[in-house]
């Protein structure tokens, strides 16, 4: 394995792919002996060319930031030099020369989902119980608990999602909360729904259908706490309803044109951008390539790359929305007195990453080469396929349930330090580098850290295709299933009475 990796010919620095001690020399491309200065940690960037206090730093072939000082070249690039470039909210136009079409599959594959019986297609035949308001949260856990035992091997379980909202809220921030749990509702995942009320919330039952639309209603059952004598018996009643009606659903061939993948990193690292993130953009181009639909979210880890994405809009109507979609989060930044650009994280920056756009250029490469299709609201389910974008915090959980409530059957998660979180839907965590994907085991599913190594990126894109079909057909579950970890957050702005 190289020492080293750089991203453009336009970069200024390289990326160390081991530990460099100061005073050790590397070899450059054009045989250019390079003495590293100080102690460069792995995934860590090296100067190659001496820059001045003002300039620009490239990686990826774009500005990551701008040097607070002289910096002679074999220095360690990182915050205590590097700042962002970024400004405030900025006027943009359309340059679409640089979008990309794909040419349809010729292969195009199946995999075995359940169709339902409003045409929409679902990876896993579960019951879900949805709970209106966070204050019968362990009552909807005791259902589960209890209702898991009346499960077969046609149904993959009963899951509840605890959540602390539904009453006390106002306005929009009632909204979100609603909008979220209807989409969440109508997942086709689900084979049947308990919506589970108190009777005294903002959120009651009958305000909150609204919210789900139409439904059938052999899916979807709902019961009052307060109205029940015997919640615990009555919900343990309609959950062997759904059940019942579960079982009628049996896997068959789909195209894969109906499958949907929400796209999301957390806990980046130096090699995001160089392993993982390039890798799950390379199978949502295929999956687009095959007629599916790819969802990107993390709002403010678009910042800084915003353009690439605007100038792969579909349409100008598409590259407006796109504007929108960037500028209105920055309001809500400069609503709250918050500072803009206040990313990455401590653990961002111990991975390696020293500024927004240089976490943004990385972040935004799950998206591919693909044209945009559709901005989508938070809480809203996306209708077009295609690459879509959906308006949401990089916050993990937050994003992972709007990527699942705006319809994806899979998540994929890229990591560089690790998590054992799941969404309500298969979280694929693949690992930025080998060495986290060694120590944790029990958490991470694959391993793009290979890339470095001994496998090339049509491989490995291969591989982990091959992998999500068998997630997707149910040969195989994500660790997150099998350690029980599923959880939901919702997204909250506003007064709590």
């Amino acid at each position: 394995m190289n020492d080293w990796v750089r991203l453009s010919e336009k970069d200024q620095v390289v990326i160390a792919l081991r530990p460099l001690a100061s005073g050790e020399s590397i070899q450059l491309e054009d045989d250019q002996i390079l003495v590293v200065q100080e102690d460069i940690p792995s995934g860590h960037k090296i100067l190659t060319a001496s820059v001045k206090a003002g300039q620009s730093i490239y990686k990826f072939g774009y500005s990551i930031g701008k040097a607070k000082m002289d910096i002679p070249l074999g220095s360690w690039v990182h915050t205590h030099n590097l700042v962002t470039g970024l400004g405030p909210i900025l006027n943009y136009s359309y340059e679409p020369d640089r979008a990309t079409k794909h040419e349809p599959m010729n292969d195009v594959r199946t995999f075995q989902g359940y169709v339902r019986t409003n045409r929409e297609v679902g990876i896993r035949n579960e019951i879900w119980i949805i709970n209106t308001v966070g204050c019968i949260n362990k009552t909807c856990e005791a259902l589960a608990k209890r209702g898991n035992d009346l499960c077969d091997d046609n149904i993959d379980g009963v899951f509840h999602f605890a959540h602390p909202y539904g009453c006390s809220q106002l306005g929009d921030d009632l909204q979100y909360t609603q909008k979220l749990l209807g989409s969440l509702v109508n997942h086709p995942n689900a084979a049947g729904i308990l919506v589970v009320g108190l009777g005294c919330e903002n959120n009651g039952i009958e305000s909150f259908k609204q919210s789900i639309g139409e439904y059938d209603p052999q899916r979807v059952k709902f019961m009052s706490s307060q109205v029940e004598e015997d919640e615990l018996k009555k919900g343990l009643q309609l959950i062997d309803e759904l059940i019942t009606y579960a079982r009628t659903f049996k896997r068959e061939s789909v195209p894969v044109s109906k499958l949907k993948l929400g796209l999301k990193c957390g806990g980046s690292d130096g090699f995001s951008g160089i392993t993982a993130n390039p890798l799950v953009g390379t199978l949502s181009d295929r999956l687009i390539a095959a007629g599916g639909t790819a969802i990107l979210t993390e709002v403010p880890e678009m910042f800084g790359a915003e353009t690439i994405l605007m100038n792969r809009a579909a349409n100008e109507a598409v590259f407006e929305n796109i504007v929108r979609l960037v500028n209105d989060f920055k309001q809500y930044f400069i609503l709250h007195g918050q500072e803009i650009y206040e990313n990455p994280s401590p653990g961002n920056k111990a991975g390696g990453i020293s500024t927004l756009e240089e976490k943004s250029l990385g972040c935004t490469q799950k998206g591919g080469r693909a044209i945009v299709n559709d901005v989508v609201k938070y809480g809203d389910r996306v209708s077009k396929s295609g690459l879509n974008l959906l308006e949401a915090p990089g916050n993990d959980l937050v994003s992972v349930t709007a990527l699942s409530a705006a319809g994806a059957h899979i998540v994929l998660f890229t990591t560089g330090r690790g998590t054992p979180f799941g969404g309500p839907v298969p979280t694929v965590k693949i690992a930025t580098n080998s060495d986290l994907a060694r120590h944790k085991k029990n958490w991470i599913d694959y391993n793009a850290g290979q890339l470095l190594e001994e496998k090339s990126m049509f491989e490995m894109t291969d591989e982990l295709w091959h992998q999500i079909i068998d997630i997707a057909s149910g040969e195989r579950k994500t660790n997150n299933e099998r350690n029980g970890f599923r959880e939901i957050a919702i997204f909250k702005d506003g007064v709590t009475l």
